[in-house]
């Protein structure tokens, strides 16, 4: 099965095109999934089909799915979210209130990920492409099995102990099942780890920027491409939509027309050697079977192009011996070598990277605890991190 999952700044059109490639990849012969982690559900205005929580057939090959955070709570976490409403009934929380609060932040993006999970064990779709919230909801997604790590590695065993220990009691006297939602949320620790895996893989799953050539979009997709190459995401390409046609020029769009061109040089210059694909503006509203076809044909004209394979191929993250020493790379596009808010350390076997205020903490080889962090730099978008021998 492979993933692909679009993202990009709120606005710039990645239902349209998220829609537009699963069209193409049903047409191919796929068996499609799209699945829209968008609270605005969008997703069955630009199919113009009503879509349900559950994969809902469209047309031959094509399925799309619409998440609800209520509905994948029941189906995936009902122990936990009984502990929860319990919790809040004994705290004296109004029963419509406690349900509205059982939702926790970050439950949609982490249901998603629980779906990907079952459809990849299942073997149901050969290809599922991901319609998703804006980029700072994405990020949110794609960090989730980052911060369940963290949990599993260092809190959650005694939090497990703890809650064996007393949970029977606490059951018996208030009635909150503490111990089966811990089980429930133990059980969803583990799956969030294994779904950080496939989409850290470049040979199941490819991130695609989808852009505008405006400077404020340009700016937020620079730091998503960033930030995704610094967990360890694939991104393979960028999609330039909306761009108008110098057929506009003499009108009112003179001036857009002129920083148009400025920043589409500048979206093929910092992004390259990524693929860039563009998409004129259609003049229209754009929803519809027919038109997300048209737009499919422009989006990957080339009979050859599969769009459910890798458009580019380079692992973010590298470990490569270099005479006594052992390098870690790490592709970080845009990013200074005197920035002030870039953080490495290293402790144990854990390399954390922090950017502004994200993080990540790389799992190194067991291997590399007979050697010392020495320095690290920054040398054409890659961060390098020299590891010297113990002495």
């Amino acid at each position: 099965m492979r993933i692909l999952l679009f993202t990009g700044k709120g606005g710039v059109g990645k239902t349209t095109v998220a829609a537009a490639t699963a069209v193409k990849t049903a047409q191919m012969g796929y068996k499609t999934l799209v699945i829209s982690t968008d609270p605005a559900h969008s997703l069955s205005d630009a199919l113009d089909f009503k879509l349900e929580p559950e994969p809902t057939l469209v047309q031959e090959n094509l399925y799309g799915q619409e998440l609800d955070v209520y509905y994948s709570m029941k189906k995936y976490w009902g122990k936990m979210r009984e502990m929860l409403l319990a919790i809040f009934k004994l705290q004296g929380v109004n029963r419509v209130v406690a349900e509205e609060l059982s939702a926790l932040p970050g439950m949609e993006e982490a249901s998603a990920f629980l779906w990907i999970e079952k459809y990849y064990e299942d073997k149901e779709f050969d290809v599922v492409i991901i319609d998703s919230a804006p980029t700072g909801e994405t990020l949110t997604l794609l960090t989730i099995p980052q911060v369940s790590q963290w949990w599993i590695s260092k809190a959650f065993p005694f939090q497990k102990f703890a809650i064996k220990a007393v949970g029977g009691m606490v059951r018996g006297v208030t009635g909150i099942p503490l111990d089966k939602g811990y089980e429930e949320l133990d059980e969803l620790f583990t799956k969030l780890q294994k779904v950080q895996k496939l989409m850290s893989n470049p040979e199941i799953c490819s991130i695609r920027l989808v852009v505008n050539p405006e400077r404020m979009v340009i700016k937020e997709a620079k730091r998503a491409y960033t930030y995704l190459q610094m967990y360890g995401y694939p991104v393979d390409a960028v999609i330039i939509n909306r761009i108008f046609p110098e057929l506009a020029k003499g009108s009112v769009f003179d001036k857009y027309l002129k920083s148009q061109k400025t920043h589409l040089k500048t979206i093929e210059d910092s992004f390259s050697p990524l693929p860039i694909m563009r998409i004129q503006h259609q003049g229209e509203e754009v929803f519809g079977l027919p038109l997300l076809e048209s737009i499919s044909q422009t989006l990957y004209p080339d009979p050859e192009t599969d769009p459910a394979k890798a458009l580019h191929d380079e692992a973010p993250f590298q470990i490569v011996e270099n005479g006594s020493r052992y390098l870690i790379k790490v592709h970080l596009p845009f990013i200074d070598e005197n920035a002030d808010d870039l953080k490495v350390t290293s402790i144990r076997q854990e390399l954390i990277i922090q950017l502004g205020n994200q993080r990540h903490n790389y799992f190194v080889p067991n291997f590399l605890s007979f050697y010392d962090m020495e320095k690290h730099t920054i040398s054409d978008n890659w961060l390098t991190v020299f590891y010297k021998k113990k002495a």
